[in-house]
């Protein structure tokens, strides 16, 4: 009962909404639900499993955001034909550069020679990768960049895309994790907060990658459009036999695909991860967690295991990020915030209970919850609780003006409830041995 009637008081809510806001609300909360839990689960698996405190879960979700426009968006042939050569002639240097620098480490056994046949590699690939990026982006961007002004994308299907954003943000995660595991847990958080910072400042600059702030909108969508729905024919009788307008119940439709290809995603994600939590390798990454040294005193090798888990919380963070760029249809980097895409997701895991998939699902539900309907909620709370003070009252108008701000305040109660109350989570971690 303890699992199973918060989803059922979840979802309860859920129907309020939809009975006293709106259907479409509703469902696209539920959407948003769904992401949110996939990106919790990703941060579960690494800190729930492992003790691993990942504060880059925005780059990770922006790398999974990237991955839907390189692989979905289509082509702009006039900027590959002007700056594609350049890019790719840019990229196979740095791959050389990279290949040279792991020989050099191996040839050389002398620590100071080593060091030094190592720098002047990378010093070397890293100016020939500008002189020859360089002018290629300027020529990239010059193309018609009111509209364009990037490479585009290769035209695939964008679910392609949600496994290709997982596999980026593993690849980021290996080569972070490479040199940031090695870490204390603290010095870890700072390390992975600031290499997301890195990386969305990156896309928000670099205009030939992603249009940089001028966002890329018009996304492709594993779902049918809303105005392709309302041509149908079958669509026309359904809407003529329904009380509500065609464009409310195309958008209702579109969003209940959405929340039904995202169910699936979540479904099979959840279920992985339950399999992995109750296998003898779940049991090997909680004790790593537990007691470190006894794991490496019974011949464990703590900073692999580290690194695997790290990598494929970190992909599974990459896909709900590319998951929610479809949903929203563009990718816009600068929306890309600590607050949105760090705070909120940890605290989801926290207050459905760390180390617990359900939990951090749950959490994911419920937090996503409160922080949409925080903001009318709370107008209503300070519009019934202001009433005697009259409209013209300038403490009434500063309240209702910042009605908004709510949300943060109803994250921080929560927060502060559930880890009074129920330190371990709402659905806290079973012992499973």
């Amino acid at each position: 009962m303890r699992t199973v009637l918060p989803f059922v008081i979840f979802f309860l809510l859920l129907v309020l909404v939809g009975v006293l806001q709106s259907w479409s609300l509703a469902f696209s909360i539920m959407n948003l639900c769904l992401v949110s839990a996939v990106m919790a689960l990703g941060v579960n698996m690494q800190w729930g499993y492992a003790g691993l405190v990942n504060f880059g879960v925005m780059g990770f979700s922006a790398l999974g955001g990237l991955a839907v426009v390189l692989v979905s968006a289509p082509p702009v042939p006039e900027a590959w034909a002007v700056g594609g050569p350049g890019v790719l002639f840019a990229v196979l240097i740095a791959i050389a550069t990279a290949a040279l620098a792991i020989a050099a480490r191996r040839i050389f056994a002398e620590r100071v020679a080593r060091i030094v046949a190592t720098g002047v590699v990378v010093a070397v690939g890293i100016w020939a990768v500008a002189d020859v990026l360089e002018p290629a982006t300027d020529a990239i961007e010059a193309v018609d960049p009111s509209f364009t002004g990037f490479l585009g994308g290769l035209g695939l299907p964008v679910v392609l895309a949600w496994i290709v954003g997982g596999l980026l943000a593993a690849g980021a995660a290996f080569l972070i994790g490479k040199i940031a595991l090695g870490l204390r847990a603290d010095y870890l958080a700072i390390a992975t907060l600031g290499v997301s910072e890195i990386i969305v400042a990156v896309m928000m600059n670099e205009d030939w990658l992603s249009r940089g702030v001028k966002n890329v909108v018009g996304l492709p969508r594993p779902v049918p459009y809303e105005v392709g729905l309302r041509e149908a024919d079958w669509f026309q009788s359904l809407a003529a036999t329904l009380p509500i307008g065609a464009v409310e119940l195309s958008s209702l439709i579109v969003k209940g695909c959405y929340v039904g290809l995202f169910t699936l995603f979540l479904a099979v994600i959840l279920w992985l991860a339950e399999r992995a939590l109750a296998s003898p390798w779940g049991r090997m990454m909680r004790a790593v967690r537990d007691n470190e040294t006894a794991a490496e005193a019974m011949g464990k090798d703590v900073k692999r295991l580290h690194l695997l888990v790290f990598v494929i919380g970190s992909g599974v963070i990459g896909l709900a990020g590319a998951m929610l760029v479809t949903l929203d249809g563009q990718f816009t980097p600068g929306t890309y915030q600590p607050l949105r895409f760090t705070f909120l997701i940890w605290v989801m895991v926290i207050v459905g209970g760390s180390g617990n998939n359900w939990g951090a699902t749950l959490g994911a539900f419920l937090i996503w919850f409160a922080w949409v309907e925080a903001e009318p909620i709370g107008g209503m709370v300070i519009d019934v609780a202001t009433s005697w003070l009259g409209d013209a009252s300038p403490v009434r108008q500063h309240l209702m003006s910042n009605a908004a701000q709510m949300r943060h305040v109803v994250m921080g109660v929560v927060l502060l409830l559930v880890l009074r109350f129920a330190p371990r989570g709402i659905i806290p971690e079973t012992d499973r041995t």
